[in-house]
């Protein structure tokens, strides 16, 4: 099983949608959200723009390609509902929260880890935004 975490905390997964493989989802299937390895290359992410839910693979929390391809859908105009999943450590909410994720889905095991607690302590990421408080 697999915890959802949002601002507001953990939470049940409320997409029933089920999830396609990038390269494997109908086009035009609004139903299905879609699987963006970490690997993907930002030209994969064009044909991606309509979909209502993206979820991003993190492999290990070292890894934080997933952020860039976070942030280049949003600049790139995505509207949905954006997810990471996979091993992203509460240390690191805040700055998927910037990067532009809505949530991230754990498993249960690191959930048992990192409690609650710890995701919202930082949960009020916006207040705490280093490159915003330079820009002014």
């Amino acid at each position: 099983m697999t915890v959802i975490v949002t601002d507001t905390g953990f939470g049940v997964d409320d997409w029933t949608g089920g999830f396609a493989p990038i390269g494997d989802a109908p086009a035009n299937d609004n139903a299905l959200g879609i699987d963006v390895p970490s690997d993907a290359a930002p030209a994969d992410l064009e044909g991606l723009l309509a979909a209502p839910v993206l979820r991003i693979d993190f492999p290990s929390f070292a890894d934080g390609r997933g952020f860039t391809l976070a942030t280049l859908l949003r600049r790139a105009g995505y509207k949905g509902r954006l997810r990471a999943k996979g091993h992203v450590i509460a240390d690191q909410y805040a700055m998927a929260r910037r990067a532009g994720f809505d949530e991230v889905e754990i498993s249960d095991d690191l959930a048992a880890r990192q409690p609650e607690d710890q995701w919202r302590a930082r949960a009020d990421w916006a207040a705490h935004d280093y490159q915003a408080h330079l820009r002014g």
